[in-house]
């Protein structure tokens, strides 16, 4: 299959279904030839990154709009306008092959269409950049919303989260100190041919001078490294974990938190609890690779009724549910699927998980709450509003090299040292304590 085809086909489910790259890829990549996939790769998440200038150009292109089912179709155009707007590909080539595309896909009545708006798009260029600098979303290529949620919570940095955002990813690996340590993982990739460099203040980030393959990383399958990004690799240290401790991962699938866990501190008892059962494999692929074990149980954390044995935890690891807006730059479809209206609900559901769990914590005990967004109001408002309903909860302020000091817990930004944008909150629970 023509892969900016196939690209147009998983667009369109993203656009008109609001499936998820990591569903709608899968399946179309197995229609494509090997050779072509990276193609359609870089096609699909090229266009989720710059969809909302790509969209804006798009409106400034058809003399009418679209109709609302031919999603397949502004698919294709949004893909060809990214490839002359974003991407090395000849402007000839990502015309003549977009139009292709839409005769393979049968429909062969919009292969003017299409060759119509691109070659507009390349006659137009001077003038649509120049219009282009007066319309925020469509030069930051964000939401309104996220755009105006990030001004406000960051007012001096939002310039710099746009920039890291619309860009594409580092590729970080996280060292296993059961097997190698940094700088002699680091030497085995300069024979390798591969240069990496430390992340300050990680003792276990390297991050890839040029994005590889896992089957192409040395050591990967046998357990050595894992592929996480730098702040990801926060969490176990932050634990202060020790041998014999009980410790749950609350939510966690795919498992790359729950791995490290282990990587730091083999002598855990460790329950990994995923609400998602068809989650469950890739986190019990990743510990068989990795040659660890823990006791999976499928359940939801918020209703500990249904799976906890009663057996109070030493620390617990809430990587909670989120906006994921710190993790753009490697999950582009994200500003296209989540809504304002999500913040809410998540909002919601955080609280109601610190909540649920923190009877389950020992006295003495320690919670750590992590995510993946650069939203205040998912992150310290939260802990904010736990900490004033439970009584007999303190924080224990991070003091690190990494990220930001905020009033309560402390954040990464994206492109921070290489790093995503995570928030980390570390909770206590005094050895005195009777539970909630």
């Amino acid at each position: 299959m023509n892969p900016r085809a196939a690209a147009a086909r998983a667009m369109g489910q993203v656009l008109g279904e609001s499936r998820s790259l990591a569903t709608a890829l899968p399946a179309t990549l197995e229609q494509v030839a090997p050779q072509d996939r990276g193609l359609v790769q870089e096609l699909c998440y090229g266009t989720c990154r710059w969809y909302f200038q790509l969209q804006w150009l798009l409106n400034h292109l058809l003399v009418r709009p679209l109709a609302t089912t031919e999603t397949t179709i502004r698919a294709l155009l949004l893909i060809g306008l990214y490839q002359l707007w974003h991407s090395r590909v000849p402007d000839h080539a990502a015309v003549s092959e977009t139009v292709n595309a839409a005769r393979q896909l049968r429909k062969a009545w919009a292969a003017g269409l299409i060759n119509a708006v691109l070659r507009a798009a390349l006659k137009r260029r001077t003038e649509l950049v120049s219009l282009l600098a007066s319309t925020p979303e469509a030069q930051s290529a964000h939401s309104h919303w996220l755009l105006e949620r990030l001004r406000q919570d960051w007012p001096d940095d939002w310039p710099t989260i746009i920039a890291a955002n619309n860009r594409r990813p580092p590729c970080t690996l996280r060292v296993n100190p059961r097997h190698t340590d940094l700088d002699s993982y680091q030497l085995k990739l300069a024979e390798a041919g591969r240069l990496a460099q430390p992340v300050p203040g990680v003792p276990t980030a390297l991050i890839l001078s040029e994005p590889l393959e896992t089957a192409a990383i040395p050591e990967f399958d046998t357990g050595w490294v894992s592929v996480q990004d730098a702040a990801a690799q926060l969490a176990a240290p932050l634990l202060d974990l020790h041998p014999g401790q009980r410790v749950l991962d609350a939510c966690a699938a795919p498992g790359g938190k729950t791995g490290h866990l282990l990587e730091y501190e083999p002598h855990l008892r460790l329950v990994a609890l995923e609400q998602n059962a068809g989650r469950m494999e890739p986190l019990r692929a990743n510990l068989h690779r990795l040659r660890l074990d823990a006791h999976l149980i499928t359940g939801d954390a918020a209703h500990p009724t249904t799976w906890w044995d009663g057996d109070l935890f030493d620390r617990i690891l809430l990587d909670a549910p989120c906006s994921a807006t710190g993790v753009i730059r490697r999950h582009p479809d994200i500003k296209l699927l989540r809504r304002e209206s999500d913040i809410a609900a998540l909002v919601a559901q955080q609280g109601a998980l610190l909540t649920a769990l923190w009877p389950l914590l020992r006295p003495g005990g320690c919670l750590l709450y992590v995510t993946c967004s650069v939203l205040r109001q998912e992150n310290e408002r939260v802990i904010m509003a736990f900490l004033a309903a439970q009584p007999d909860a303190s924080e224990r302020p991070i003091t690190a090299s990494w990220g930001r000091a905020l009033a309560h817990g402390r954040q990464t930004l994206p492109g921070d040292s290489g790093m995503d944008g995570f928030y980390y909150a570390f909770l206590a629970k005094p050895a005195s304590s009777s539970g909630a």
